[in-house]
C-alpha cells in the first residue's frame, strides 16, 4: 500500500494527538519525525512512538526531500512562516489554526501555498465529529426546512494558565475560532456581520492580560438567519459542547458527551454523568477523521474539505468580534 511520508511540527498536546494517529491509526501515513524547539519534548515523543528521528529545527524537516508532507502542531506565531518553508520545499500541509494572527501574514502564507500547488488542510477537527457531521448532514437534506436560528456553546472546564494566554490571540481567536466555523460549516453560508460582547469574570489574570474569559457573539448570516455564541473558559461540570439549528420544519441538536452514556432515573432524581473533562478526550474521533481526509486527499489528488480560505474567514470573523467588543457594535465581517 502506497503511503504518504509524514513528518510533525510541534510536540505539545495538539503535536502528540496527530503523532500517534499517524504512527499507528492512519495505513496511508508513514511518520518519519518529530520536530520541536522543546527537543526534549521531541525526543521523548519520538521515544514513545519508537521513531528513530527527532529535530530541534523544523528547518532540517524541510531539507528532506524524502519527507512529503508535514502537520503544523507549534505556537500559532510561528505557523505562517512554516506554512510558507513548507510550500517552498514542495510539502503539502496540514496547518492546526489558526494560521496567523493577522490577515495580511494569512494572505503571504496562501500565496505561497497557491504557488507552490501543495495541498493545504486547516486543522479545524470539530467539523469531522459525527454528530456535527450528521447534523450538517440533516440541516443540507432539508430536514428542519429553512434554518432560523442556530446556538452554540461551546465552554472550557478551566482556564488556561497566564503564559498560554499571553500567546494565544485572545479569546476569539484563540476559543471562539472554533465556533466561527462551526457555525459557517452548519448552514454552508457566510456571516455577513456580528456583535460581540464579553467580560472577564472567571480568572483576573486573563483580565490583567488584556483579554476576557467570557463572551456571547451574535451572528447574521446572509440569509437572514442568526446565530449565537457563548463561550466560556470555566465550566465545572466539565466540557461543554452543545449545538442546536432550529428552522422552520424542526430543529437539529448534539448535546455533550459523558463517558457512558449512562442515564439513572428514579423517584428522587433523573441523572447522568458529567460532560467528558476536555478536549483531548471529547474529539478524539475527530481528531483521526481529520488526519485521515488529509492522507487520503494527498494519496487520491483530491482537494482537503477545510481550505486556506475557511481559516482566513475564521481569523476576520474572530477579529470583527474583538472590534465590536471594543465599540459595542455591529462590524460587518471582512
Amino acid at each position: 500500500m502506497e503511503k504518504i511520508r509524514v513528518a510533525v511540527i510541534g510536540a505539545g498536546r495538539i503535536g502528540r494527538i496527530h503523532a500517534k494517529n499517524l504512527r499507528s491509526q492512519i495505513p496511508g501515513a508513514q511518520l518519519l519525525a518529530i520536530a520541536d524547539p522543546m527537543v526534549e519534548a521531541a525526543r521523548k515523543l519520538a521515544e514513545e512512538l519508537e521513531l528513530p528521528r527527532y529535530e530541534a529545527d523544523y528547518r532540517r524537516i524541510m531539507d528532506d526531500r524524502e519527507i512529503e508532507a508535514v502537520a503544523i502542531c507549534s505556537s500559532t506565531d510561528t505557523h505562517a512562516q512554516i506554512m510558507m518553508e513548507a510550500a517552498a520545499a514542495g510539502k503539502h500541509i496540514f496547518c492546526e489554526k489558526p494560521i496567523a494572527f493577522d490577515i495580511q501574514t494569512i494572505d503571504r502564507a496562501l500565496a505561497a501555498v497557491e504557488r507552490a500547488g501543495v495541498k493545504l488542510m486547516v486543522g479545524f477537527n470539530r467539523r469531522f465529529d459525527p454528530g456535527f457531521k450528521k447534523a450538517k448532514e440533516l440541516i443540507r437534506a432539508g430536514r428542519i426546512g429553512r434554518p432560523h436560528l442556530l446556538r452554540i456553546t461551546s465552554r472550557d472546564p478551566q482556564p488556561p494558565p497566564p503564559e498560554y494566554v499571553k500567546g494565544s490571540g485572545g479569546l476569539f481567536l484563540d476559543m471562539t475560532i472554533h465556533d466561527f466555523d462551526m457555525a459557517r460549516y452548519l448552514l454552508e453560508e457566510e456571516v455577513m456581520e456580528l456583535m460581540a460582547a464579553g467580560n472577564c469574570l472567571v480568572d483576573p489574570a486573563i483580565g490583567e492580560l488584556g483579554d476576557i474569559d467570557t463572551a456571547v457573539v451574535v451572528l447574521k448570516f446572509q440569509s437572514g438567519a442568526l446565530g449565537i455564541i457563548d463561550n466560556s473558559r470555566r465550566a465545572v461540570y466539565g466540557y461543554d459542547q452543545r449545538i442546536e439549528v432550529f428552522g422552520s420544519e424542526g430543529v437539529v441538536m448534539v448535546g455533550n458527551r459523558t463517558p457512558a452514556e449512562v442515564t439513572v432515573a428514579d423517584a428522587q432524581a433523573v441523572a447522568g454523568e458529567k460532560p467528558l473533562w476536555f478536549f483531548l478526550e471529547r474529539y478524539r474521533e475527530a481528531y483521526l477523521a481529520e488526519m485521515e481526509h488529509f492522507v487520503a486527499c494527498i494519496l487520491e489528488d483530491e482537494t482537503p474539505s477545510v481550505s486556506g480560505f475557511d481559516g482566513k474567514i475564521s481569523v476576520q470573523m474572530a477579529c470583527a468580534a474583538l472590534e465590536s467588543l471594543h465599540k459595542g457594535i455591529f462590524i460587518a465581517v471582512k
